[in-house]
């Protein structure tokens, strides 16, 4: 159980939030065309989440989770600056720390320490402070118009994935993977002008894992000698 966790925890850790694997469109969901473009989308889910003058305010941030799954419930504090990240997991009384200062990273467990990938390095260099502000139209193919659970969405296609945006509120609702596992935001919470996923509903072929946000804190409690690595 706790090496199926940790996996779920890096994946969220050096990727973007829950959608960075090849996906596939819901099944059974109605599809067609779209008249909006991949920037119109991204456009709209930047104004929906608090405008990008906002989010490009944010210099730092510390999140504090709860991620509960079958038989389990791991807490976890992430501090974050520019591209540095630092965050430190209890998983059933078994403590993991990851840390990136920008160019390089590890994780600890038990005292033992474990590079990040250098297949990682690169895309964890050039990550925003916040994962709205990673989107760039150019790496979209396909924009598309699907129903799925009673609602419409705009749905962005890439390499990496599929992306589903609500078509009423503009924001991000929920990613599926071919292997059959998909993530779902089912609220947000608003801090300082700012919305971010409160609660999010992961499936996959092993287990299930809710995420709960419990604490946000923007611009304070953080600085760089959070990141230095020994």
């Amino acid at each position: 159980m706790k090496k199926i966790i940790l996996s779920f925890i890096l994946i969220l850790t050096f990727s973007e939030p829950l959608s960075a694997q090849k996906m596939t469109s819901t099944s059974g969901a109605s599809t067609a065309n779209s008249q909006m473009t991949a920037q119109k989308v991204i456009d709209n889910y930047i104004t929906a989440l608090g405008g990008r003058a906002k989010l490009e305010s944010v210099k730092t941030v510390i999140i504090e989770n709860t991620l509960s799954a079958p038989n389990a419930e791991i807490t976890m504090t992430t501090k974050k600056m520019g591209n540095k990240f630092i965050s430190v997991q209890d998983i059933m009384g078994t403590k993991v720390s990851q840390i990136f200062d920008g160019k390089k990273g590890y994780v600890e467990q038990k005292g033992m320490k474990t590079e990040i990938p250098a297949t990682k390095i690169a895309e964890l260099k050039s990550n925003k402070m916040l994962d709205a502000l990673n989107y760039e139209a150019s790496t979209f193919t396909a924009v598309t118009s699907e129903q799925t659970d009673g609602k419409n969405y705009n749905v962005l296609t890439s390499p990496k994935g599929r992306y589903f945006f609500d078509a009423g509120t503009g924001l991000l609702y929920k990613s599926e993977t071919k292997e059959g596992s998909s993530s779902t935001i089912k609220s947000y919470m608003t801090v300082e002008g700012i919305k971010f996923p409160e609660e999010i509903e992961a499936k996959g072929s092993k287990q299930n894992v809710t995420i709960k946000t419990n604490k946000i804190v923007l611009n304070s409690g953080v600085s760089d000698a959070d990141f230095v690595i020994n």
